[in-house]
Formats: structure tokens, C-alpha cells, sequence
């Protein structure tokens, strides 16, 4: 027996799953041509120009740069500029007493001495040299003890210690305002009072104490 309804049903199915089929098509041919598109170099350059700001643009540029094997330098850092032009005769100088005097320290304590030194040449109370400063006596007294013992003349200024002067001559300044250190074990107790009853304590690192 003939049935129309059935047969009505039936056609309706296949035309909405035919419809299916070719929307799915469509699709996916779109798609594949997007695809195709944007894995072109061209294209993808042409987008991401568009699309992003002037930052994710330089940010993007130093990507493809490391990426291809350049050299990436950041301007910014170099355009940090020196807080003390010093002579060839005061940094030769601040060198020889800073390795003299911490040698045997991590780069911030030999940061910390080359800060002392020229702390003194930016105060009224000191000379306004560091070959003066390092120099200085006071009734006889050396304020640095390296330049009566030979200690200064003779060292060999390590590889570290240049690192510590450099970081000191571009401003980095650790001391709080330090113009006096000394190794307690190693100063006699009268010259220690005199630290203690005249100066301000600051801090201690490594062997030194800092003072005011």
C-alpha cells in the first residue's frame, strides 16, 4: 500500500541532509582557503602590522630578531650616562684602594668602599679629588691605611673590582651616606673609640663597619 505521508517524510529528510552536506562544504572550503591565505608570510605580516600598536610592534621586531640569530641591544641601557668623569689619575686611584681595602670582599663590599670614597669628594669636609681623598691625612694620620703600607702601590686591581668602580661611577650607591669603614679586628682600640664616641653607626658588611 502506497504510503504518501511516509514517502513525503522521507523526501524532506533527504533534502535537509543534502542542505547539510553543502553548508558543510562551503565551510570547510572557506576555511581552507583562509587557511591558505594566512600561512602566507606576506598576509601575516600585512595583518599583524595592522592589528597591533606601536610597543607589541618593537616587542614583535626583537622577537624575530633573536629569532634570526641577531644581536639585540637595549638602547636604553646604554643610554645610562656616567655620575663621576674621573681622571685616568683618580680612577687609577679609586681602583688601587678599593682592591687594597676589599679585596677580599664580594662586589658590593668593594661597591661599598668605592661608595665611601666618593661620598668624601662630594663633601665640603673632604678634598675634591678622589687622588686627594685617597691621599688625605689628617694630623698625620692616613685615612686610608693601604697608601703608608705599600698596600696601594702593589696590588693588582682584579677584574671585579673594575666591575665594582663602574657600578659606583654610574651612581649606584649602596652606603647610606657612609664616610668612614673600618675592620674592627683590625684597627687598634683607640683608634676604634674614636669611631665609636665621634661617628654614627651605619651598618656592618662583610668585614667592615660603616659609619657617619
Amino acid at each position: 500500500m502506497w504510503d504518501g505521508g511516509k514517502m513525503y517524510r522521507e523526501y524532506i529528510a533527504r533534502f535537509i541532509l543534502a542542505g547539510m552536506v553543502l553548508v558543510s562544504s562551503c565551510v570547510c572550503a572557506r576555511e581552507l582557503k583562509i587557511n591558505r591565505i594566512a600561512a602566507k608570510p606576506a598576509f601575516q605580516m600585512e595583518y599583524l602590522s595592522e592589528s597591533m600598536t606601536e610597543d607589541k610592534k618593537s616587542f614583535m621586531e626583537m622577537i624575530s630578531a633573536v629569532s634570526s640569530g641577531q644581536r639585540v641591544v637595549d638602547y636604553e641601557v646604554l643610554e645610562q650616562t656616567l655620575e663621576y668623569q674621573l681622571s685616568d689619575k683618580d680612577l687609577d686611584a679609586l681602583e688601587r684602594i678599593v682592591e687594597a681595602e676589599a679585596g677580599g670582599e664580594d662586589q658590593e663590599g668593594k661597591l661599598l668602599v668605592a661608595n665611601v670614597v666618593l661620598n668624601r669628594v662630594n663633601n665640603d669636609q673632604f678634598p675634591d679629588t678622589v687622588l686627594e681623598v685617597v691621599m688625605q691625612r689628617e694630623q698625620g694620620v692616613a685615612q686610608f691605611s693601604p697608601t703608608v703600607d705599600g698596600r696601594f702601590d702593589s696590588v693588582h686591581v682584579s677584574e671585579d673590582t673594575k666591575a665594582a668602580v663602574e657600578r659606583a661611577l654610574y651612581g649606584e650607591d649602596i652606603s647610606q651616606g657612609a664616610l668612614y669603614f673600618c675592620a674592627r679586628e683590625k684597627v687598634d682600640s683607640e683608634r676604634m673609640q674614636w669611631f665609636d664616641r665621634h661617628l654614627t653607626r651605619l651598618f656592618a658588611y662583610g668585614h667592615h663597619e660603616f659609619f657617619q
